[in-house]
């Protein structure tokens, strides 16, 4: 069951990639830098925003509910990539599930616009924890699918 779950899977590649694909429809194991680069933005994304609520001259629950937006935000990007991932494989997906994460996902970046906007934050603030939480929530989703593409390869490996 396991080896039909992995020839199912299809995705759209460039003519180039197909080509390298083996005609399986996974282009393979994401390169090193590329793997590298997602947990350095992560890290630099995360530990930048966080340094910079460390160093905020704010009250202790305005640093907590920016600190909380941040974690809801990271996991409401990585659920969505998983639920994103998922229906390509063919794994099945509630409706339910797939809309709250892309709903949790907007509300978060929802809270932190509305956070930032009502602040008494210069703009040069807000730009810096916009920017490193963007970052974040990027970097997030490009780790998850990194560590889904390296598992996704060491299974097809595996059935060889």
């Amino acid at each position: 069951m396991e080896k039909d779950k992995l020839k199912e899977v299809k995705w759209t590649n460039s003519p180039t990639q197909e080509k390298e694909n083996d005609k399986s429809g996974f282009a393979g194991k994401p390169s090193s830098a590329f793997i590298s680069a997602s947990w350095c933005g992560l890290f630099i994304g995360v530990i930048s925003y966080c340094i910079g609520l460390w160093n905020a001259s704010m009250l202790l629950n305005e640093k907590g509910y920016y600190f909380t937006v941040l974690l809801f935000a990271l996991f409401s990007a990585i659920s969505v990539q998983k639920t994103v991932r998922d229906k390509l494989e063919g794994i099945p997906v509630t409706d339910i599930y797939y809309g709250l994460s892309w709903f949790t996902t907007l509300v978060s970046i929802l809270l932190l616009v509305v956070g930032l906007w009502n602040a008494t934050l210069t703009l040069s603030e807000k730009g810096f924890y916009g920017m490193s939480f963007i970052l974040s929530l990027f970097a997030a989703i490009a780790v998850q699918k990194n560590i889904r593409d390296v598992k996704l390869f060491e299974d097809k490996e595996d059935l060889a």
